[in-house]
Parts: structure tokens; sequence; C-alpha cells
């Protein structure tokens, strides 16, 4: 089990990431809530992960934080849900709206994230309510509108900051229209491509 990595960070590719451990590159997928948070690129970066195993595939989860961690697992313990879409929701919004949504029994802004039919979102809440009853304020920590983006960096990248992040929406489960139409509505010239995906994903919930 592949618990921690810390390594140079090399590459940024919303919602993945690829890190440089002492020679070895590990490609990590984030929720873009935890993406925001990244170093610039060349810099040192620590994420806990959750390592996936599957017949056809070996994926690495990447967290900022063990309780987004501890969440990530608890979703993928739910009925119906996997670990592409306990990504999307923790990318939909923070692990502070997500238990807020559960206690509140907020199905419907649950149904907004892609692949999070009616049924999904009224079992999430019913599944997650116990498990998360104890998880407070102090454990988790909400995403801020005021944090610092960071842009893209690599020079050699020829995508659009837009065209990125069209396929960082569509990586996550959103249509391809949906996506293309959210980041038509708020892009504008000089946006990274994370402040672009976050104010796409703020605009659809």
């Amino acid at each position: 089990m592949i618990g921690r990595l810390s390594g140079t960070l090399l590459e940024k590719q919303p919602p993945e990431i690829l890190i440089d451990v002492n020679g070895v590159g590990y490609e990590v997928s984030l929720p873009m809530t935890c993406f925001y948070e990244l170093p610039k690129l060349g810099e040192v970066v620590a994420v806990y992960t959750h390592f996936v195993v599957r017949e056809d595939a070996q994926l690495l989860f990447g967290f900022v934080t063990k309780e987004r961690r501890s969440l990530f697992r608890e979703l993928i313990k739910a009925n119906g849900v996997g670990p592409k879409l306990a990504l999307a929701i923790l990318s939909g919004m923070s692990a502070q709206q997500f238990v807020q949504c559960v206690h509140n029994e907020d199905a419907s802004t649950l149904v907004k994230i892609p692949g999070v039919g009616k049924k999904t979102a009224e079992r999430l809440v019913l599944e997650m309510k116990d498990k998360l009853k104890d998880w407070g304020n102090d454990l988790l920590t909400p995403f801020s509108d005021d944090s610092i983006l960071q842009p893209l960096e690599d020079p050699t990248v020829a995508n659009l900051p837009e065209d990125d992040a069209v396929a960082a929406l569509v990586a996550l489960g959103y249509k391809l229209t949906h996506a293309q139409n959210a980041v038509k509505k708020v892009a504008v010239s000089g946006m990274s491509t994370e402040a672009i995906i976050k104010d796409a994903l703020k605009s659809m919930m």
C-alpha cells in the first residue's frame, strides 16, 4: 500500500499530477479542491494517497490532508460509488460542503455532480449520515474562495488554458458540451487553467 508520496512536482494536468520521488515518476489523480492547493512546478509536494488495484489498472489518488483521504475512503465504501465518482464529488465541492449536504440531507445539491443521480444522492445521504455524524468543522479544511491559484507553468504545453479546463472537466465526468459551455461562460484572458476550472465548477453547482 502506498500511503504517502513526497517529491518534486513535475507536471500539473488537472486532475492529474506527476511527482518525481527519487527518480521514479508517480501519476496521481487529485480532487480539484486539493489541486488548487498545490505548490508551483519544481517545488516539493507531499500528498496522502489511496492506491487502487484493478485487473486493468493500478491507480493512485492523492489528497493534501488525511481527513480528505478518509472522506474519499468512506465515499468509495458507499453502494454504487467508485473512485472516479468519489473524485468528481470531492472536485465539485469541498469536504466540508459534502459533510454539510449529508448532515442537512441535501440530496438536491449532490445531483448536480456528474454521475450522481437522484437515487445515488439519496443513498449517499442515507449511508453516509451515521459515518459522518462525528465529523466536526475542526476536522475538515473547507475550500476557500480566497485560495491563491497557481498557474500551470510548463512553457512547452501548447494547449490553451480553456482547452485544458474542458479536458479536466470531461475527465471528472461532465459531458463535453456542458464542460465547453461552462468554460466559455467563465473564462477570460489571463486566467489559469485551475482558476477556470474552479469558476466553471462553481457555475454548475
